[in-house]
């Protein structure tokens, strides 16, 4: 991470601060070793994961006072994993999951740099099967829906950790993919109910997608 141009920022919410250490923009890159390229992860892509996203900020403004209770929680192709930060700040059980191979370096990094306990972190990809992780009561993410091919490839991964009873929360930002997506997960149990984010003055412009909520219970 020493040749990136970095970016320090507070994202408040309510009377809790999460201090986030990014990339300076969407054009930094930096895969020396091509650990990335051999992934899949192009240079225009690879700076994708590091970027605080509208999307990211709605679920975590969603999600900020959301009770958990004891659920363990998973969140999903997290990037700079803003709701995990959050959700740890509370002490709720995450686990957090992304397939770049830079995310758990700066969530490691970002956990320290809000003073809490580290957060269970595992670069997963959702085409492999991995019985590590468990199953959750809670699972979120944010612009996961990013291509046509992700749709079965998420669905699948969600059913795969899902406990009987769970909750799945995915901000879509109208990607036209959401109803794909739904139909899908209806065929695992799950039913959804689509909403628009209330208030979203932190944005700087008008939010156009919705906050995708799905519940199945046993």
């Amino acid at each position: 991470m020493t040749t990136l141009r970095l970016r320090y920022q507070t994202i408040e919410f309510d009377k809790t601060d999460i201090h986030l250490c990014t990339l300076r923009d969407n054009q930094e890159f930096y895969d020396p070793d091509g650990i990335a390229e051999k992934l899949g992860i192009s240079s225009a892509t690879w700076p994708l994961f590091g970027i605080v996203w509208p999307s990211s900020l709605v679920l975590a403004h969603h999600i900020c006072n959301y009770e958990t209770g004891t659920k363990r929680v998973l969140e999903i192709g997290c990037g700079m994993a803003l709701s995990s930060l959050l959700l740890n700040k509370r002490d709720v059980n995450i686990t957090a999951t992304d397939y770049h191979p830079e995310s758990g370096l700066f969530l490691n990094r970002n956990t320290e740099l809000n003073g809490d306990k580290i957060i269970p972190y595992l670069q997963a990809d959702w085409a492999e099967k991995n019985d590590t992780l468990g199953l959750f009561d809670l699972i979120i993410g944010s612009d996961v829906l990013y291509e046509d091919s992700h749709i079965e490839l998420l669905a699948n991964f969600i059913q795969e950790h899902a406990s009987p009873d769970c909750k799945v929360i995915l901000v879509d930002p109208g990607r036209g993919r959401k109803n794909k997506m739904t139909h899908k997960m209806a065929s695992f149990g799950f039913d959804c109910v689509q909403t628009k984010p209330i208030h979203t003055d932190y944005l700087p412009n008008q939010f156009k997608g919705h906050i995708l909520s799905f519940s199945r219970l046993s």
